[in-house]
């Protein structure tokens, strides 16, 4: 089978060589997106999509801005794809690209469709507290992730799990589950099934600003947060403006945190975002619900260290709160 691989993120990446390792899958093709601006000094960088074919020696790689234009879909045509598969490739495909390969274009999604649709559905599944989540393989469509299922595998979710370990797991799973899929399309074994569109449920993309801790939410639900969004966009809250230190924001990255069982607030006069306790390996802040305490913080402009080394640092006590902007 004749196969098109269209990508950009590590996790596709991951999908990519394993259709290399996979015959008769012959990768005939990679495309992916642009070189964009990296690092410090904003180098052009190619994606690590583009840099592992280029390793393993693929050709060709198309890297187009816009993949719809008559001259890419020409170029694509012309390397006679049975089948095209898209992982986190981050370009809706047109009419004549889904039309264009006998077998269609085949999507590995990083959810159990129908949940979470869309852009984020690692984060979104860690955040809600969902206990499992998954990989679907699906014939693409024109819809935002609304294709047929062609296959389904499930991955717990542990109580530790970051948005970044649990990515590295249906990474894997996913290009398991992406070349099982493909062998039984070729040879007529694989039925698929539509959607229930009523149980959709959607995860679009995540601004930066989406970090933003909400004092005011349980423990429970910032802690899965601060998880749902590591290493990207990362969580955040901000120090009372006399803590703050030269011509710092007096933004604070919060890197882990856990729910504080230990602290209670019965009696207590405090509030959603108020530092409420601090011991050897952290400091805890009143929320809606409960208390969390932050273990790892890292200042802005500074290094990451723990909760208390922070506390002791900053002219911060029982009391404070966190989290008004400072502009």
């Amino acid at each position: 089978m004749r196969v098109v691989f269209m990508g950009s993120s590590p996790a596709a990446s991951v999908t990519l060589k394993n259709l290399l390792r996979s015959p008769p899958l012959e990768v005939v093709g990679v495309v992916t997106q642009p070189d964009r601006p990296a690092g410090r000094r904003r180098l052009l960088t190619p994606c690590s999509c583009k840099a592992f074919a280029a390793e393993q020696g693929v050709k060709p790689i198309i890297t187009p801005e816009r993949v719809n234009v008559p001259g890419v879909l020409d170029q694509i045509e012309s390397l006679r794809p049975e089948v095209i598969v898209v992982v986190a490739f981050g370009q809706m495909l047109g009419t004549r690209l889904l039309e264009m390969p006998p077998y269609g274009c085949v999507n590995g999604h990083f959810s159990l469709l129908p949940k979470y649709r869309g852009a984020a559905p690692v984060q979104a599944a860690i955040a809600s507290g969902a206990a499992v989540s998954g990989v679907t393989v699906m014939k693409m469509d024109k819809g935002m992730d609304t294709g047929d299922i062609l296959l389904q595998a499930e991955e717990p979710i542990y109580c530790d799990d970051t948005g970044e370990s649990y990515m590295e797991r249906l990474a894997i799973l996913g290009a398991v589950a992406m070349v099982k899929a493909l062998r039984m399309l070729e040879r007529g074994e694989l039925k698929s099934r539509p959607q229930d569109h009523t149980q959709a449920t959607y995860a679009p993309k995540i601004k930066k600003e989406q970090g933003l801790i909400d004092w005011q939410k349980p423990a429970a639900v910032i802690e899965r947060k601060i998880r749902a969004y590591h290493p990207w966009p990362g969580t955040y809250t901000f120090l009372p403006e006399e803590a703050v230190k030269n011509q710092s924001t007096g933004r604070l990255k919060v890197l882990t945190a856990e729910i504080d069982r230990c602290c209670s607030l019965k009696g207590l006069d405090t509030k959603p975002g108020m530092i409420c306790a601090s011991s050897t390996d952290g400091v805890a802040v009143a929320t809606g619900n409960g208390c969390l305490k932050l273990t790892v913080v890292q200042p802005d402009g500074g290094r990451r260290m723990d909760g208390r080394a922070f506390l002791n640092g900053h002219c911060l006590k029982v009391g404070d709160c966190l989290g008004g902007l400072i502009l």
